[in-house]
């Protein structure tokens, strides 16, 4: 640990001992770092799963020299000529030279076609490491150049021990019970269970904020209402009055809940209410009103 005050960087694992889940993968890993060799990767999977800290585990464990590069601030086919070119051509003075590109989902195509003659033409001194949410937005020709892993999130179980490990490691005092909500409010990204707990810290006590509950049942509240007996205009008012409550503006897991649990309120509509899901989650990050929008979906959900 070193001495950030931010708690997801101050207990960001250093090694694969203290790296969470994925145990098929970190004993493909660990294989890497003791023979001292690595592939190009492409490590892929949610927000906040762990997949930099892995690519960091990786390049600490390995005799190299490393550049990382956050590819959702720099895109362009410049970074690739000027910056990583310039590293994978350089003499190192360490067995291997790799190269981490974060993000890398947000490289434009053009970038992406350059980097995969990039990675044949110094393979010999030089590997890759890749981490991308959406792997479907890498090229083909990448994708064939390195070994794909799936970073699957860690249990609910896994995630609430590390948060009390982080908890007890800070002296804070807290109930073991008001460690559910923040893990469920923020799960499966363990980097927002732990700022979320960090932020509900005062004078070293946590004090779980009534806001982050409410927003962790008004989901549940409004499937609930969707299987009610009740009319169209009940169920309409009610799901109005719960957003307007609930003050939630992010609505990315009312939409997976929505979807993962359709089976339940939609009677012999399935096929027509997911498309009112995909139609209102592709126009979320258009609109500037959200509430209006998801107000329309329930609309049509309810026609």
């Amino acid at each position: 640990m070193n001495e950030n005050s931010l708690w997801v960087e101050k207990f960001r694992p250093g090694s694969l001992e203290g790296y969470i889940g994925n145990e098929y993968i970190l004993e493909k890993i660990k294989i890497y770092i003791e023979n001292n060799d690595v592939p190009h990767l492409l490590l892929h999977g949610a927000a906040g799963t762990g997949k930099t800290t892995l690519a960091k585990i990786i390049v600490h464990g390995i005799d190299c020299d490393y550049m990382y590069i956050n590819a959702s601030d720099e895109r362009g086919i410049d970074t690739l000529r000027d910056k990583i070119r310039g590293f994978a051509a350089s003499v190192g003075f360490k067995t291997w030279k790799i190269v981490i590109l974060d993000e890398a989902d947000y490289l434009t195509s053009f970038t992406q076609a350059a980097l995969r003659n990039l990675m044949e033409t110094f393979s010999k001194s030089t590997r890759f490491i890749l981490t991308c949410n959406y792997p479907e937005k890498i090229i083909p020709p990448i994708q064939s150049r390195c070994q794909l892993f799936e970073i699957i999130p860690p249990s609910k179980k896994e995630v609430a021990k590390r948060l009390n490990d982080i908890l007890m490691g800070e002296g804070i005092q807290f109930q073991m019970q008001d460690l559910a909500p923040i893990v469920n409010s923020g799960y499966p990204d363990i980097r927002r269970v732990i700022n979320s707990a960090q932020r509900q810290v005062i004078d070293g006590k946590l004090v779980i904020d009534k806001q982050s509950t409410i927003e962790l049942t008004y989901a549940e509240k409004i499937i609930d209402t969707l299987k009610s007996g009740s009319d169209t205009k009940t169920k309409f008012n009610t799901i109005r009055q719960i957003l307007a409550d609930s003050r939630v503006r992010d609505y990315t897991k009312l939409y997976s809940m929505l979807y993962e649990r359709v089976d339940e309120y939609a009677g012999n509509k399935v096929g027509v209410t997911i498309l009112n899901i995909a139609e209102a989650q592709y126009k979320d990050s258009l609109v500037v009103d959200k509430e209006i929008n998801v107000m329309a979906m329930f609309v049509n959900i309810l026609m």
